[in-house]
């Protein structure tokens, strides 16, 4: 198994209002993480979910092939609530979880519609159009539900996983894990937002190969967590706005270097910054085409700089150049 990433949600405490929080991307075959900037709207409350009963679960949902091995994680800390979720063209969704974790599960069971017919609006049919979300009880249960015992609830608020798989084939055992606080740490809209980010990583795994450049896996999971919204730029990318605002723009694309340690909010931003500009100036069929191509190869400059060329007609120097420029003029 190897770790995603680390997606540092930090807190910005200016004017009261949250930014960032923690998260990581766990996927046994890739190396990246994700980071969502998350504003903090004033929304509706979370509804209560209704407990599962027999009859609302049914035998089809309890011999789910997809259940097995969460049920042998979660069976020993409790009764199981599980709803099944229509996602459209004959697809269905899980939410699996416990008593403790209704209202989150309710508001992701809310949302689930809505976010894969999104992500798939943008990425296109070729994916499951369905998944597995679960919301973890307590630290142990996280722990096993994610396979790595580094990982502790107040350090993420989701990890996604899946099993291996061979190249060119559609990946299987895709999860999303939701940590057992993540509802206290988090508004219903930075769930719904987190949910559309993990989704978009769960549509494109089986494109994505290890060593691709974060900018693009990270930059553009973010986008499709963001679109159409109606969060502004300066509510997603704050750290960046004040950058900006300072008179301090990006040199060049995010490292993946940098998408850890003390400058991760600001590269996840930037990230987010670059998807955002290609598909407002080339539009969103090249953004993806572009992910496509970035995804599938390694990160290196060359490699990079040919993908662009093709994709968008332009060298890197040139990108940046125009990425700088389009920062510029964004309303802060």
């Amino acid at each position: 198994m190897r770790i995603r990433g680390l997606r540092a949600w930090c807190t910005a405490r200016g004017r009261g209002q949250f930014a960032l929080t923690l998260t990581t991307v766990v996927m046994l075959t890739c190396a990246c993480g994700a980071l969502v900037v998350l504003p903090n709207f004033a929304l509706p409350e979370i509804r209560a979910a209704q407990p599962a009963s027999a009859q609302s679960l049914g035998q089809a949902a309890a011999d789910d092939p997809r259940l097995a091995t969460v049920r042998r994680i979660l069976e020993p800390f409790g009764a199981i609530d599980t709803e099944r979720i229509a996602t459209g063209d004959g697809q269905e969704s899980l939410v699996v979880g416990h008593g403790n974790g209704q209202a989150e599960m309710a508001v992701l069971g809310d949302e689930l519609p809505r976010a894969v017919a999104a992500v798939t609006e943008l990425w296109g049919p070729r994916w499951p159009r369905s998944a597995m979300i679960v919301v973890a009880g307590n630290a142990s249960e996280f722990a096993a539900l994610v396979r790595a015992g580094s990982l502790l609830p107040g350090e993420v608020a989701a990890v996604t996983v899946t099993d291996p798989f061979a190249p060119g084939t559609m990946p299987t055992g895709q999860r999303v894990v939701f940590s057992p606080d993540a509802g206290a740490r988090l508004t219903p809209d930075q769930l719904r937002t987190l949910l559309r980010h993990e989704l978009t990583h769960v549509a494109t795994r089986a494109v994505t190969v290890d060593g691709a450049a974060r900018w693009m896996l990270e930059g553009f999971a973010e986008y499709a967590a963001h679109r159409a919204r109606g969060h502004r730029f300066g509510d997603i990318a704050p750290t960046v706005a004040a950058r900006i605002r300072a008179g301090e723009l990006p040199t060049g694309l995010p490292a993946d270097a940098d998408f850890a340690g003390s400058r991760a909010a600001e590269t996840y931003e930037s990230a987010w910054s670059a998807c955002a500009f290609v598909a407002e100036k080339y539009g969103e069929a090249d953004l993806v085409e572009l992910y496509r191509a970035i995804a599938a190869g390694p990160a290196d400059s060359v490699a990079q700089d040919r993908m662009l060329r093709e994709v968008l007609g332009t060298d890197t120097a040139e990108f940046v150049t125009r990425w700088r420029e389009w920062l510029s003029a964004q309303p802060r």
